[in-house]
């Protein structure tokens, strides 16, 4: 699972593209403007970004411009009817990782998209496991002590998480930036509900103090290794 921001001007492809790829459990993120990617990329937390070269008001490379110099490090892929050379090296130069000439298959993009998020050593194995709880991102099949875990897919890539970061302490507002889509209801309250819920189904029971996940009060979740 990763958080993606797709800037894409065709509504139709964007439409294509954020539907192919949540079906394959990612978070995307997807707006049609130059400068409301720009925006997004101010106050959400993205894992990767896929964006349009030609868009309106903003072009995709002036967007990577202004992200790389202000620190962002997430990997781009940049979609383009461009195919010159001197053209893609400019792109390159300027920080993209990948191109997909249009047309493309959507497989293909997938493909790009599964070798970028490989590069950090957090995001090499598809199994991830913490104590007796082992996920599988690949078969999005869940499992405490061999037994398989029926998790919705909110709270699956909720668990998913937490297990890439373990021991690690994430303030609520930084969890619901990272797993949640921005139109969606994004309160604590509702990230209460879904640690509630996401405990629930790892067979806990309501005391909080012995949960795999634990509540540090005022500052937010870890789970315990």
């Amino acid at each position: 699972m990763a958080k993606i921001l797709l800037v894409e001007d065709d509504h139709d492809l964007a439409f294509t593209i954020a539907d192919f790829l949540s079906r394959e459990n990612h978070v995307v993120e997807s707006v049609h403007d130059g400068l409301d990617g720009r925006e997004m990329l101010k106050f959400g937390a993205f894992d990767l970004l896929v964006l349009d070269w030609d868009l309106p008001h903003l072009t995709g490379v002036e967007i990577m411009k202004e992200y790389r110099s202000s620190g962002g490090s997430a990997p781009i892929i940049m979609l383009t009817g461009r195919d010159k050379i001197e053209e893609k090296e400019s792109g390159f130069e300027t920080g993209a990782d990948d191109y997909l000439t249009k047309p493309f298959q959507l497989r293909e993009l997938s493909a790009r998209i599964k070798s970028l998020l490989r590069r950090p050593a957090a995001l090499v194995s598809n199994v991830l496991t913490v104590r007796d709880i082992s996920l599988d991102t690949e078969k999005h099949r869940a499992t405490r002590a061999g037994v398989d875990i029926k998790l919705t897919p909110k709270d699956f890539a909720l668990l998913e998480f937490l297990m890439r970061h373990p021991d690690e302490l994430f303030s609520s507002e930084t969890i619901l930036a990272r797993v949640w889509r921005t139109e969606e209801e994004t309160s604590n309250d509702a990230l209460r509900v879904a640690i509630r819920r996401l405990r629930k189904a790892l067979g806990e029971g309501e005391d909080a103090k012995e949960s795999i996940i634990e509540n540090v009060s005022r500052m937010g979740y870890r789970l315990k290794s």
